[in-house]
């Protein structure tokens, strides 16, 4: 898996204040952001996020570019509805010879991997004989599996990547769709780390689990 953060918005940090701090003051947020020093952008962060106030957040966008992972992942990925993806297409993009995700679960056990790997190898194969009998790539991809590596760009306001990053990095997440979130969550850090400052699971950021009967024993 590849994960790049290939653009967001500049400041991040000082736009989200000025953008707060706009619903109050009598000057414009230009203005307001040519004279707020950067204590103060740390304390109004601060308060915002204490006092759960989210809508500020959603004037800073990331955009990451996602290489290596399955479709699988990208069913589950665009559940986050606040977010803009990209994805390359099966239907304009030949799939001949199509590069593959492996569960860990599987690669650790030989028996299950060989029959993996058969039956990726049986699905190239008829995907490739379907192609070659004229049936168009929109039609032949019915046969892939969701194990089908592809690539996507996706955006998000910082609103919605803490709302992902509750969900997507808590021990109960799908192994794939959590190393991503990670990943993600480690980019964003180092170039917001105010923005996400509190930003992971609710066991670490508020003491409490969301899972209910299918938490993961962490707080027990």
């Amino acid at each position: 898996m590849r994960c790049d953060l290939i653009a967001y918005t500049p400041e991040p940090e000082l736009t989200v204040a000025a953008a707060a701090r706009l619903c109050y003051a009598a000057i414009g947020a230009q203005q307001l952001q040519e004279r707020m020093e950067r204590p103060d952008v740390e304390r109004l962060i601060r308060r915002l996020s204490d006092s759960g106030h989210w809508s500020p957040f959603e004037h800073a966008s990331f955009t990451f570019a996602v290489e290596g992972v399955s479709r699988s992942l990208t069913h589950q990925l665009v559940r986050h509805r606040i977010a803009s993806y990209s994805q390359q297409s099966q239907r304009y993009v030949s799939e001949k010879n199509f590069a593959f995700i492996i569960p860990p679960t599987i690669a650790e056990v030989p028996g299950a991997l060989a029959e993996f790997e058969r039956v990726m190898a049986e699905t190239t194969a008829a995907y490739e004989r379907l192609s070659a009998m004229g049936i168009p790539r929109e039609d032949a991809r019915y046969v892939l599996p969701n194990a089908c590596e592809t690539k996507i760009v996706i955006t998000m306001n910082a609103h919605g990547l803490l709302n992902f990053f509750a969900h997507r990095t808590c021990q109960r997440a799908q192994w794939e769709i959590r190393d991503l979130a990670l990943k993600m969550l480690t980019l964003v850090k180092t170039v917001a780390p105010l923005l996400f400052e509190k930003a992971g699971p609710s066991c670490e950021t508020e003491g409490v689990c969301r899972e209910g009967s299918h938490g993961c024993g962490r707080l027990v």
